[in-house]
């Protein structure tokens, strides 16, 4: 089970708890998922073994190299309203959120 904000886990556990046996874990991606997991688990409530996916290093790499792609040009578009291609832009930093930001820019026809 795929899990964001512990909804469904809290779902599952009021409603259906014994479609828990025929699963074999979960995923949460959410901080505010992560806290009701440790609590469920501290009273030892958990019904399947679950994995915390916010703290995960490739998430983190992921998240910071490939999602900032739409909001860097949905954000440009809305506060500039300017036509991206052509334009000359400077990114400072240039890690890997530098990164993804200069390859989306790139691929709208911006010269970073």
């Amino acid at each position: 089970m795929l899990d964001d904000g512990g909804d469904c886990m809290h779902l599952l556990m009021k409603k259906f708890p014994g479609t828990a046996k025929y699963m074999k874990g979960a995923v949460e991606e959410s901080i505010v998922g992560i806290h009701r997991l440790y609590q469920l688990s501290k009273q030892s409530h958990l019904l399947m073994p679950c994995i915390n996916v916010h703290d995960s290093v490739v998430k983190t790499k992921f998240d910071n190299l490939y999602c900032c792609r739409e909001s860097i040009i949905d954000s440009l578009k809305r506060t500039m309203d300017v036509m991206l291609a052509g334009s000359i832009v400077c990114v400072c930093g240039y890690g890997e959120v530098g990164k993804g930001c200069c390859s989306a820019l790139k691929g709208m026809g911006v010269v970073c």
